[in-house]
């Protein structure tokens, strides 16, 4: 585990553990690299080199103020990929971090990515407009930037239910999993979460996805509450050159937690494949 001082003074923390093919994860919102623990232990014992870090204002990183949307953050981790040297790498992104992996790949990645996979992810773009009619009002986001200024305290222990299906009949409910979302949360800086709401609602990636060569995995759960599938993973497969989607009855949005053996699974046979 280290820190990278970017060229504009803000402290990126990231975890580079093992040797081998490199992969890359980038989490979502309003989370840390700790949300990968169990992606990150699973490609260690598969003789991968893991990489993750904290995007800037979340978790371990530097609580900016400035550069909280989606150009900064692609070229953030452009700066850290290549201080690490990643070539051949693959990247994985969740919710915003799909966002974020797929406007790197697009803008810094020809000669540093081989496969990008985006899960559960915000792309191709969430808000509804005229261009997007059957995007998510935008009351929605409204609503999340009142709650993130306003108590977020008790709105990010609310929103784990939604966010890993805990509000469903019959739910397994883990309430060490809804601490570990919490814990992450409130690490992070409130200035950066509320601006962030804005970058991964109302950026749009079409073109980010069009201009990919590479191969683009999309996994996304059809009971997905926070980033509607039908939005986001229908739309996106349409857009990639060399793309396979895989969609799961039943799944949630945190489905790289709760459903981790089999997202890992899927995950391990298309960098394999």
């Amino acid at each position: 585990m280290a820190n990278i001082t970017l060229k504009d003074g803000t402290e990126i923390y990231y975890k580079d553990w093992g040797t081998g093919k490199p992969i890359f994860f980038h989490h979502g919102w309003p989370l840390s690299a700790d949300d990968w623990d169990a992606q990150m232990l699973f490609f260690l014992d598969q003789g991968f080199r893991v990489i993750a870090h904290d995007r800037r204002g979340h978790g371990r990183s530097s609580q900016t103020y400035t550069g909280n949307e989606m150009d900064t953050y692609a070229a953030d981790v452009a700066e850290l990929t290549s201080f690490l040297d990643l070539k051949d790498a693959v990247h994985i992104g969740h919710s915003t971090g799909g966002g974020e992996a797929i406007r790197y790949a697009a803008h810094y990645g020809r000669d540093r990515v081989s496969k990008v996979i985006l899960i559960s992810a915000v792309t191709p773009y969430m808000i509804e407009d005229v261009n997007n009619p059957h995007g998510v009002p935008i009351d929605v986001f409204d609503d999340i930037r009142y709650n993130t200024a306003n108590n977020r305290q008790q709105f990010y222990h609310d929103l784990t239910f939604p966010f890993y299906g805990y509000n469903r009949a019959g739910a397994d409910v883990k309430k060490g999993i809804q601490d570990n979302w919490w814990r992450q949360g409130m690490s992070g800086g409130i200035k950066a979460h509320f601006d962030c709401i804005k970058a991964f609602s109302e950026t749009d990636f079409t073109q980010d996805l069009k201009s990919v060569d590479f191969p683009v995995l999309i996994l996304h759960g059809e009971d997905d509450q926070i980033v509607p599938y039908n939005v986001t993973a229908l739309r996106a497969i349409e857009l990639v050159k060399n793309g396979k989607l895989i969609t799961y009855p039943g799944f949630c949005h945190g489905m790289p937690t709760t459903n981790a053996d089999e997202i890992n699974s899927d995950i391990l046979a298309f960098i394999k494949s």
